[in-house]
């Protein structure tokens, strides 16, 4: 069995994140258990979802971990001009929803598993498979109490989220959060008796935008990404009822991507202030005047030193001269800050070509993923390929 097969039938299951990954899962556990690999699939609480680990080679030892996750984005309002959930061949180019993000590695990470079956490892191999990473790296949280239980936690963690092949020691955390703008409600044509929940709404992006500029000129910088600072964004408003009714509700969705430099809770305090001090404000038109704030997802930033021994492996393998870090998320740094496990984002594609129409990854890079992990069960094959 091979990649490409592979990840004609992963892109055939439409594991968009509002919607269940069971199949796609039940397929990998019979994939591998057609080779002897045992695997534990977590389900989420519901029911309707699961993660998926699998250990190939010795037990009671620790070995290198692969983690890729099952989720996709929607298409909904995307001009697709090909079947997203059918693989695409076209001019050396794989396409289908998720080929870049990320089932191509997830693919070659099957594959793997099927031939270290084949091998006399010394040192394990692990699958860690996950739901629910593109709102917010959910539903990976069991996979990982499950680690922190294990005896043996893996010795390194390679999130195969698409860099191009090159070897990312590092992104930004995340906050999510909700202001709700609470004012009062009115009749339009006496506006200015009640207190339009809208208007506060606009002063707190106001105030997003403030510290976003203070974070451009006097935050910590890391030049090591494309923007070198922490980033504040508003990404979503909704308020408002009919227009000749003042709203008395006003949501805002934001965010803060901040690296690590940056501690993204002060950042957060900062606005919860500035929420106060806005609401204080108008409370001498509606004593009930108010912003709070409520963060619904969360998850830390990954900096592993570039200098480190796992950094010093991930390149042996891939023949990377250098690293990178990448502006998006991943769950790298769970497996790192809560797992206490070295971690590297290295994968095949690139982010350019992921959530768009027409996704892709290409051969070539899947070629590359190939040969970084044929070169990786032959090092576990090797008497302690690697100790951290």
């Amino acid at each position: 069995m091979d990649r490409i097969s592979i990840l004609e039938r992963l892109i055939a299951f439409p594991t968009v994140s509002r919607d269940s990954n069971l199949e796609l899962i039940h397929y990998v556990a019979g994939v591998l258990g057609q080779h002897g690999i045992a695997s534990q699939i977590i389900p989420s609480q519901d029911g309707h979802k699961g993660n998926l680990f699998a250990t190939i080679g010795p037990s009671g030892t620790p070995g290198v971990m692969l983690s890729g996750h099952t989720d996709v984005v929607p298409i909904d309002g995307q001009d697709w001009t090909l079947s997203p959930f059918e693989l695409t061949s076209r001019d050396g180019k794989l396409y289908g929803r998720g080929a870049a993000d990320m089932k191509g590695f997830v693919a070659s990470a099957l594959q793997a598993c099927v031939k270290a079956s084949t091998l006399k490892l010394k040192t394990p191999l692990h699958l860690a498979l996950s739901y629910d990473e593109e709102i917010g790296c959910i539903g990976v949280r069991s996979l990982i109490e499950m680690l922190q239980g294990a005896p043996q936690k893996p010795l390194l963690c390679i999130v195969g989220e698409p860099t191009g092949m090159q070897v990312a020691t590092g992104h930004k955390g995340k906050i999510g959060a909700r202001a709700l703008c609470r004012g009062r409600e009115g009749h339009s044509a006496l506006a200015p008796l009640a207190l339009n929940a809208i208007h506060l709404g606009c002063d707190f992006v106001a105030a997003l935008r403030r510290e976003q500029v203070r974070l451009a000129s006097e935050g910590a910088h890391d030049g090591d990404y494309d923007i070198p600072y922490t980033t504040v964004h508003a990404g979503k408003m909704n308020a408002g009822v009919a227009l000749n009714i003042v709203p008395n509700l006003c949501t805002i969705d934001f965010e803060i991507r901040n690296i690590a430099a940056d501690n993204a809770d002060e950042i957060l305090d900062r606005l919860r202030g500035e929420a106060g001090r806005i609401a204080d404000e108008a409370a001498s038109i509606a004593p009930e005047a108010a912003i709070d704030i409520e963060v619904f997802t969360t998850y830390p930033g990954l900096d592993t030193p570039a200098v480190s021994q796992a950094v010093a492996f991930v390149k042996s393998l891939t023949g990377a001269n250098g690293t990178i870090k990448v502006a998006f998320g991943t769950e790298g740094g769970l497996f790192s800050r809560d797992v206490g496990t070295p971690t590297v984002v290295c994968g095949p594609g690139s982010m350019a070509q992921g959530h768009k129409p027409d996704e892709f990854v290409s051969i070539e890079q899947l070629d590359r993923c190939d040969a970084m992990l044929d070169k990786l069960l032959h090092r576990l094959t090797e008497a302690s390929p690697l100790t951290m």
